[in-house]
């Protein structure tokens, strides 16, 4: 039987879920802080952790950063509101399996307990596609979650496609600028692929996941006895990628001491081992990126301003999935098939009112939260098309989305909210009022309009229809 190890500090909740989890056949152990919960895992061995983001003492993250160093093997799912969803990318990027948001479906909680216990747990360090050093050729797969680019028909989307054309037959190096979950990686490996370099080795690493006391070898490599624990010679990351391209996500998380080692190795193409002594050539071309301003940081003494210089010789911007609407129906596409084949599904779309509500919503985790919600509705859709229904509350009701006071029922999505219809209809209310204010104010340029209230052309003819403001 399967222990799993539930840090929830609403007794309420918890019991609901330790009672719905040990009915389908599982073990569990509840705790309410993170201290509570060290203690627990120190004392016995268990498969898997759902642990809530915000704890008394603490917050899921913390116990997430612990586990995945005293127990690297063991699984670790966080529990989020949507208010927390770029936080929750992070635990993503730090070793989480996967995030789930508040209130809890319980199809959907034991679809996930289920996946990650059969799922091999991956340390931080190994988080960025798997590029480790032990597999030099590592390129993009032929799965479509590993090798799956959108160029996009938006203008945004198209000028980025032109500039990824125009440099990446050329050796500079590249530093791509973005929110968290705008698909760095794979403009990254779009860059690759259209290289010279394309036959040589892809690999990516996530320097906020990389230990800041091991950075050092893991980039560079080590030899035997440089420091305690190294039992053996280590090929680092730059010597695998010979003759290819690197990819350093979060390149801002570097410690000052491995900036220091970065930089020697762009100057000088040459790179030593932790505890070696032999200048080491190196045929790499490097892609960085960041959702940090790295000239702030570098004002700050942070970051090395030459470093960002060097990375800096080509800048790309990813795009926030609310300025590329007009891409949705080609990711949505793209996930529902995924999470078809994933389930063992054949849902063939979506209705009109869930593209609408697509439409309307910000996407603030962007394509990572665009991917979890459809394959959320896939689970939950037993029609031909995704309803409605299968959508979370707070996609449904933004009015709800991002305010640290909204309530939340266990297991229960429609009870106990106060007042959910007058709250619906001072909201259509004041939206109906803002848009009919600039269309007067912009003397009915549509296009205008869209641009002042940051929405697409498509939304606002949708509202202006539902409004009856044509």
């Amino acid at each position: 039987m399967k222990k799993i190890l539930l840090v929830e500090d609403d007794l309420t909740y918890s019991r609901i879920v330790k009672t719905f989890l040990e009915k389908n056949g599982f073990a569990v152990e509840a705790s309410t802080k993170v201290k509570d919960a060290q203690n627990i895992l120190n004392s016995g061995k268990f498969d898997l952790i759902i642990a809530d983001f915000r704890l008394p003492d603490g917050t899921g993250m913390e116990l997430l950063q612990w586990s995945k160093k005293v127990f690297p093997q063991t699984q670790v799912i966080l529990i989020t509101h949507y208010s927390d969803i770029r936080i929750a990318i992070k635990a993503m990027k730090l070793g989480a399996f996967e995030y789930i948001t508040k209130p809890i479906n319980p199809d959907e909680l034991l679809a996930t307990v289920n996946e990650s216990l059969s799922s091999k747990s991956k340390t931080p360090e190994a988080i960025s596609d798997d590029a480790s050093p032990s597999k030099p050729n590592q390129k993009s797969g032929n799965s479509p979650s590993t090798n799956f680019y959108v160029a996009g028909t938006s203008p945004e989307s198209e000028k980025l496609e032109k500039h990824i054309q125009l440099v990446a037959p050329t050796d500079l190096s590249v530093l791509i600028l973005g929110e968290t979950g705008t698909g760095k990686e794979f403009i990254s490996r779009r860059i690759h692929e259209q290289s010279e370099r394309k036959n040589g080795p892809f690999i990516a690493i996530d320097c906020g996941a990389l230990p800041k006391d091991l950075a050092g070898s893991e980039l560079f490599g080590h030899v035997k006895g440089a420091f305690t624990g190294a039992l053996d010679n280590k090929t680092g990351h730059f010597e695998a990628a010979h003759g290819g391209t690197i990819f350093l996500d979060e390149v801002g998380n570097l410690s000052y001491e491995v900036q220091i080692q970065l930089l020697r190795a762009i100057q000088e193409r040459t790179i030593r081992k932790i505890g070696g002594n032999k200048e080491i050539n190196i045929n790499v071309r490097i892609i960085a990126a960041t959702n940090e301003n790295l000239l702030l940081q570098a004002g700050e003494g942070q970051f090395r301003e030459d470093l960002y210089h060097r990375l800096n010789e080509f800048t790309l911007h990813a795009i926030p999935l609310r300025r590329r609407k007009e891409d949705l129906e080609i990711f949505a596409e793209h996930f529902l098939k995924e999470s078809n084949q994933r389930m063992n599904k054949s849902i063939k779309g979506f209705t009109s009112e869930v593209w609408e509500t697509f439409l309307g919503y910000d996407w603030p985790g962007n394509l990572r939260e665009f991917k979890n919600i459809i394959q959320r509705a896939v689970l939950l859709t037993t029609g031909p098309l995704v309803e409605k229904e299968a959508l979370p509350a707070d996609l449904n009701n933004p009015e709800f989305a991002f305010s640290s006071n909204r309530p939340s029922n266990p297991m229960n999505q429609a009870q106990d909210l106060p007042s959910p219809r007058d709250y619906k209809s001072q909201w259509i209310e004041q939206e109906k009022e803002l848009i009919q204010q600039v269309l007067q104010d912009t003397k009915y340029n549509k296009s205008k309009t869209a641009r002042i209230l940051k929405m697409d052309r498509k939304t606002l003819y949708s509202k202006m229809e539902k409004y009856g403001l044509n």
